[in-house]
């Protein structure tokens, strides 16, 4: 019997397959099958819809310190102990610096913070939210002395006359939190309050709502287009 031939099978591969749990032989024999059966291919495509959703608000997880010498072993390196420690610090020190001078020169080279709204400002908290591309979209400064949170839209995202944008903090446990529904355009003054950077926020979202924002009391009603989180720069 073809595996076509067994609807109830081909769906749990393709669920397998989807979630990563199929292996080894087993995956490379179901890559076989998707090349030559279109159906099988929409399956996967279905699954990869449902789950999706699932993945937008989880945590980001640091690897553990023996999968960096495990990868290390295999690819056959032999950087010196202290050169090494610091690629992979597990203090993050490291990466938090370079993350927020990154931020801060894209903010920077977008000239925001030659405009007006940040002259003023003493800005302390950075982030840059992007889609499911890596392409940053939105640009937050936040001022925790006057308790200003400034969010510039630096990519032409289109938003349906009746559509809103509207910013989420997502907190490791709980429901999200609204910050606020965005204008379609330009630049915007929200309350930045510990509800934006509280040490429970897991991360910042952007969902597409209805005008007015979300219908949904327990968070976005919406799909999630945009995503980041805070770097402190002062």
């Amino acid at each position: 019997m073809k595996l076509r031939d067994n609807p109830a099978l081909c769906d749990k591969l393709a669920a397998e397959y989807v979630l990563g749990t199929l292996k080894g032989g087993a995956r490379r024999r179901f890559d076989g099958y998707l090349r030559d059966d279109a159906a099988l291919r929409s399956l996967v495509d279905e699954w990869q819809r449902r789950l999706a959703p699932m993945a937008e608000f989880s945590s980001v997880q640091q690897p553990r310190a023996r999968v960096w010498r495990a990868i290390e072993r295999r690819l056959g390196l032999r950087a010196p102990r202290a050169a090494w420690q610091f690629w992979r610090s597990e203090s993050l020190v490291f990466w938090r610096t370079f993350s927020a001078l990154s931020l801060a020169l894209a903010l920077l080279l977008a000239g925001v913070f030659n405009s007006p709204l940040v002259e003023r400002a003493r800005v302390d908290y950075v982030a840059a939210l992007q889609d499911d591309k890596a392409r940053t979209a939105l640009l937050l400064t936040g001022d925790s002395g006057r308790g200003v949170l400034t969010v510039r839209l630096v990519d032409n995202a289109p938003v349906a006359p009746d559509k809103a944008l509207q910013l989420w903090a997502v907190p490791r446990q709980g429901n999200p939190r609204s910050l606020g529904v965005l204008s379609r355009q330009g630049v915007i003054e929200l309350g930045f309050t510990r509800a934006a950077i509280g040490d429970d926020v897991a991360l910042l979202a952007v969902s597409l709502e209805p005008l007015g924002g979300s219908t949904n009391p327990d968070g976005p009603s919406g799909p999630i287009l945009y995503k980041g989180n805070w770097v402190r720069v002062l």
